[in-house]
């Protein structure tokens, strides 16, 4: 922290140099959290100061001063913007339409044509920029203040707007630095897009209408007349290049290249994006299209393109204007990634879990770089909150690799009779039950086994080495025979034959041959993973072995009232009521009974008969490889005795069970003094031998 700057606890008189200090160290706070991210003290901290100096301008208001830092809070409502016209023209940059890198080829050949250079000649040097979607801004600091800030308008004259830019965190409102003694500082007002959208959260939480896009809101907190509104509204600027300045001859600044001038600018106390770069002729231009292009959804603010600007003022100078744009600068967008359609119909997906997604159906439209038709509305609440429905004409987002969304309708073009969304009862592929638990927003298919939208999903769950694990099918294989129309319902696995599965491509002999044996193998299973692999909404491993501990037999569990289930550890509300909802849809009774007839079985029991549990209350650690018995199998055989397996040694642990190359956690058994097992003493202990 520089000397002369206040610290909290520093009290100043009501005297011009104590209050001058006072505003120079809160300038220079500010500067260093909002531009440079580096605070030098806590926002405490800084709040005391700035209420030191609120109150000494409140208790002597004749001492304020247009550049106070209490002056960022908004001043008393306008009636209307005063107009302002431009010193020098902002003029605005021709844009290049094509899409492609080759765009930044056209501009380097282009400006070598007119500089009259040949191909012997090295290539022009070029700074290359981010082209921000905010607006427009001239700032005019006059020995240091900003005594003005107008919008682009036509480039001739704008709107002023100096209350309102006065608020926003990023631009001094007086210069600590030498500067020239008029200093026009053009750059671009923008929203981040996380402020974007606390700013949408809190529109919703008080029932106010959201923003489309944070270009929008940028521009309707520029524009409103109550200064007070406008500093609720987080906005950001990035500098990037002057306009009106004290001559050199006038003792004004003398930069060479734009970049350099933009690195004075920084040095003034203005931000700007780290993402400026001097490129190097064509390729290099190239690399940065690409290279922004890549990076374009993961920055924090929207951008539409990158701008080329020659760097050399000279050259600059030489090339001049045609038609009110810059020969030595271009804009080369991106692609849109939003435009306007028209919502031709709304349909209902069923994902592979048995979410119910509405999806609105498109008029085709070119949209971040591809032909969109179809636009998520993600759930029923999100469908009713931007109120969509067909016919409307809405606008449409697309970034990147996301799913293209609808982001806002337009009302003004809505038909009289268009009707609200509502989500169907029944799910649109099996006719299952549609439910909507307490506290989701996502409405499901309950027919999990029986949907055919699920089947690839259940069928891997179920498969899998967690539950009834058949060896080898894995996701290739199963897309094969579901698209194949070879495997309906889980039962079909098990129907499953040589001659079918050597008729999938890529299929040898052998491999059939060896799925042919694992589906026979996992017919033997236990019922706790049968229970886990038929995929029931909040039904986890261990809910599975709680069920299963607790009722003895599958049959008492389908049968169980919500009541009963509730009486089982670790089952509540939710997860009975997923139970229940589940085994009171028909088909899944009945895909579980093929199942069974097809030979899938594993050892039931009353309850009671398991009451005497060996390792009941106990906690083993499995370490290593065991002779016979693989990691899951032990525990299972654990779990089922009562005991619990966790994945650390603690002194809480009972047993560790050892098996070859055993690692870091039989040396904490023997540090701990922990009892140390191998397979046979396992054994042992779950037959009841201590």
């Amino acid at each position: 922290m520089t000397p002369d700057l206040f610290t909290p606890s520093a009290v100043p008189a009501p005297d011009d140099a104590a209050i001058e200090t006072l505003r120079r160290a809160l300038h220079e706070h500010a500067h260093r959290y909002y531009v440079l991210d580096d605070p030098l003290i806590s926002d405490a901290e800084y709040d005391r100061l700035f209420q030191q100096l609120q109150a000494i301008e409140t208790e002597h208001p004749e001492l304020v001063t247009p550049d106070s830092p209490t002056q960022r809070v908004g001043g008393r409502a306008l009636d209307a913007f005063a107009s302002v016209r431009h010193a020098l023209p902002m003029l605005s940059i021709r844009t290049e339409t094509d899409t492609e890198a080759s765009g930044a080829e056209a501009f380097d050949a282009r400006v070598r044509r007119e500089l009259e250079l040949d191909t012997a000649a090295p290539p022009v040097a070029y700074v290359a920029e981010p082209k921000f979607d905010g607006l427009a801004m001239s700032l005019r600091y006059v020995r240091g203040v900003l005594v003005q800030a107008a919008t682009r308008g036509d480039g001739e004259v704008g709107e002023e707007v100096t209350q309102n830019i006065r608020t926003i965190g990023q631009i001094p409102i007086h210069l600590s630095a030498s500067v020239p003694e008029v200093l026009e500082v053009r750059g671009e007002v923008y929203m981040r897009r996380d402020d974007f959208e606390s700013l949408n959260d809190k529109q919703r939480e008080k029932g106010l209408k959201t923003f489309v896009n944070p270009r929008n809101a940028a521009a309707g907190a520029v524009r409103q007349l109550d200064p007070a509104i406008a500093a609720q509204r987080p906005l950001s600027f990035f500098a990037y290049g002057l306009g009106e300045v004290t001559p050199p001859e006038q003792g004004g600044p003398f930069f060479e290249t734009h970049f350099e001038l933009l690195q004075t600018l920084k040095a003034w106390g203005f931000p700007v994006s780290d993402l400026v770069q001097v490129a190097q002729g064509a390729p290099d231009l190239i690399a940065y299209y690409e290279s922004i292009g890549r990076k374009r959804d993961s920055l924090g603010f929207d951008i539409d393109g990158v701008v080329y600007k020659v760097n050399s003022l000279a050259l600059q100078w030489r090339m001049g204007f045609v038609t009110r744009e810059p020969r030595w600068a271009v804009a080369h967008k991106f692609p849109a990634q939003e435009q306007i359609t028209t919502v031709l119909g709304i349909e209902v997906q069923v994902g592979r879990t048995g979410k119910l997604t509405p999806v609105a159906r498109l008029a085709p439209v070119f949209v971040g770089g591809v032909t969109v038709t179809n636009a998520t509305l993600h759930n029923e609440d999100e469908a009713r909150r931007k109120d969509v429905r067909v016919g409307d004409s809405v606008v449409v987002r697309r970034a990147g690799d996301v799913i293209p969304e609808v982001v806002a309708v337009l009302p003004e073009k809505r038909q009289p009779d268009a009707q609200q969304f509502t989500m169907p009862l029944q799910c649109p592929v099996c006719g299952s039950t549609a439910v909507r638990e307490e506290g989701e927003v996502d409405h499901r298919c309950s027919g999990g086994l029986f949907c055919s939208a699920q089947r690839k999903q259940s069928i891997l769950h179920f498969a899998q080495r967690r539950a009834v694990e058949v060896e080898g099918l894995g996701e290739k294989l199963v897309d094969q025979l579901v698209d194949a129309n070879i495997i309906r319902t889980l039962p079909d696995l098990y129907r499953l034959g040589l001659t079918a599965l050597a008729s999938l491509a890529r299929m040898a002999d052998k491999s059939a041959q060896n799925i042919v044996v694992a589906l026979e193998k996992s017919k033997q299973t236990t019922l706790p993973r049968f229970l886990f692999g038929l995929g029931i909404r909040h039904i986890g491993e261990a809910t599975a072995k709680e069920l299963a501990r607790h009722f003895g037999n599958l049959d008492a569990i389908m049968d169980a009232s919500e009541e009963q289930l509730l009486a089982v550890a670790d089952v509540g509300p939710t997860v009975a009521h997923s139970l229940r909802t589940f085994f009171d849809q028909a088909h899944n009774r009945e895909v579980v009974a093929q199942l069974r007839a097809c030979g899938v079985h594993w050892e039931e029991g009353a309850p009671a008969e398991r009451a005497a549990q060996p390792l009941a209350g106990m906690t083993l650690v499995l370490t290593g490889t065991l002779p016979t018995l693989s990691r899951d199998q032990a525990k299972d055989l654990i779990e089922a005795a009562g005991g619990k397996v966790a994945g650390s040694v603690s002194k809480k642990t009972a047993y560790v069970v050892a098996g070859a190359e055993a690692g870091t956690k039989l040396d904490k058994a023997r540090e701990l003094g922990v009892a140390i097992l191998d397979e046979a003493g396992l054994k042992d202990l779950l037959d009841g031998d201590s």
